[in-house]
């Protein structure tokens, strides 16, 4: 029976004699460094334009407004005060 497997698990010399030659290899236009750096750099724009239409559409502020430091800081209090 191990006869049997031995003989069925040789591969003929047609299929050997092409597994050796290269086919067809896909050159990447774009690396993988610069695709997750492009999606990085998109997924910060549209934060940036989240906020600017949150802040600026939805509530009743200035788009400008919500890049400011002191916006940030004043939310950042509001959200820390203690509630004595």
């Amino acid at each position: 029976m191990s006869e049997t497997r031995s003989e069925n698990n040789q591969k003929p010399k047609d299929q050997e004699n092409t597994s050796k030659t290269p086919k067809w290899v896909q050159v990447r236009l774009f690396p993988i460094l610069i695709r997750v750096a492009l999606i990085l750099l998109l997924a910060g724009l549209s934060l940036v334009v989240g906020l600017m239409v949150g802040y600026g559409v939805i509530g009743d502020g200035s788009p400008q407004d919500a890049l400011k430091k002191e916006t940030w800081t004043h939310i950042i209090d509001l959200v820390t005060q203690d509630t004595e």
